[in-house]
């Protein structure tokens, strides 16, 4: 799976280099990577971390003064040495951090680097969203190498293997092996959330304490549902044919509706849309011969990877393989629990609640409820829809 996308950086030997972006475990995790491995390759005791997280200008400005001075020490034996400058938050447009005096600071920094001898030097600089209007950028840009790390977001079509990459690297460097299931459940249970995935991966080391293998179970047992996960819940509900469960998690996405301004009623229904257009994508996809039966997600996604995309719509809304690979593996199954006309019935009476939601003034969850009811029918499907 790709790593996320990087700017490739100019210089790669370069012994100046600024890696930053949104993404601040991407960047964090590159940091660390970039710096161990300049340790190891100088060797010696005398690399040093410079933590540059301020919380005022004052703060930025002492911690320019120690990058300074770290810059101007020979390391004490001799040889070479590398310095980090770590988490620096005074790059971008923050007001109360990029005042006046650290901006020329840095851009005196930045004159004196220009003739600075990188004989036995090495400095690296990791930090949020950084302003490239800004000199210092710049002359990072020119004498150096720059990696940009953007934040994940949903609008990605790739977003779902970027994480499971930074998941990936993040579980080696803990010393710990996630099996393809829980690492696709895991990112499914997360969304687009760079921040809050290292945090769940953080859980989940520290839960399992020695032990090396991490699984599905263990995703389960101790990794949160965020927003999108519970998205997700209401589909699989859909999928599954469980009216019950499916009028509970709709009753639960409502409550929730009151108190979050990004959620509505017509929100809802376009994720049940996108999830029925799913399940009669599936459905055509296994008439035409690219699924067979499986259990396994390994075996799932090496079919997934054989499906021709010149078959399917450019348009990502439309395309079942722009969804999270774990999400149309749990699908397949769901597939079978509706015939085709089913689906095309059910995206009828969705089309007909977005329509009295536009132009009707009934109460919007009483249309939604009656629909599903319509949609999923008996909880327990009959054996004609089982086959």
């Amino acid at each position: 799976m790709p790593t996320p996308a990087a700017k490739p950086a100019s210089k790669p030997a370069a012994p100046l280099m600024l890696i930053c972006g949104e993404d601040d475990f991407a960047v964090k995790q590159r940091a660390r990577e970039v710096y161990q491995k300049w340790c190891e390759e100088l060797g010696g005791m005398d690399h040093e971390t410079i933590d540059a997280g301020a919380a005022s200008s004052g703060d930025a400005l002492k911690a320019l003064a120690k990058l300074r001075e770290a810059l101007q020490t020979l390391p004490f034996f001799g040889g070479s040495k590398a310095v980090w400058l770590r988490d620096c938050n005074f790059l971008g447009e923050e007001k109360n951090l990029a005042t006046k005096d650290v901006t020329e600071t840095l851009a005196e920094i930045a004159q004196e680097l220009k003739e600075f001898s990188w004989q036995n030097i090495r400095l690296l600089i990791s930090a949020g969203k950084a302003d490239k209007r800004k000199v210092f950028y710049k002359f990072v840009e020119k004498s150096g190498a720059v990696e940009t790390f953007a934040g994940l977001s949903a609008d990605d079509r790739d977003w779902a293997e970027q994480a499971a990459g930074l998941a990936r690297r993040e579980f080696r460097a803990q010393q710990k092996d996630v099996s393809e299931e829980g690492l696709a459940e895991l990112v499914a249970r997360v969304g687009p959330n760079a921040r809050l995935l290292n945090n769940e991966i953080e859980k989940l080391t520290l839960s399992v304490g020695a032990r090396a293998e991490i699984e599905v179970a263990d995703v389960r047992a101790v990794c949160i549902q965020n927003k999108t996960a519970r998205a997700f819940a209401l589909g699989d509900a859909l999928g599954d044919r469980n009216l019950p469960l499916l009028l509970r998690r709709l009753d639960e996405e409502l409550w929730e509706m009151q108190f979050d301004r990004d959620k509505s009623e017509i929100g809802l229904l376009y994720g049940l849309i996108g999830k029925v257009r799913a399940l009669l994508f599936l459905k055509e996809m296994v008439a035409e011969g690219w699924f067979k039966p499986t259990n396994d997600y390994n075996g799932f996604k090496a079919q997934l990877e054989r499906v021709p995309p010149e078959k399917l719509p450019e348009d990502r809304r439309f395309n079942p393989l722009s969804l999270n690979p774990y999400v149309l593996f749990k699908a397949l199954p769901q597939a079978r629990q509706y015939t085709q006309a089913e689906l095309v019935q059910a995206m009828d009476l969705l089309l007909q609640c977005n329509r009295q939601f536009v132009s009707s003034g009934l109460d919007g969850t009483l249309v939604l409820q009656q629909a599903l009811v319509k949609i999923v029918g008996p909880a327990n499907p009959s054996p004609a829809r089982r086959s």
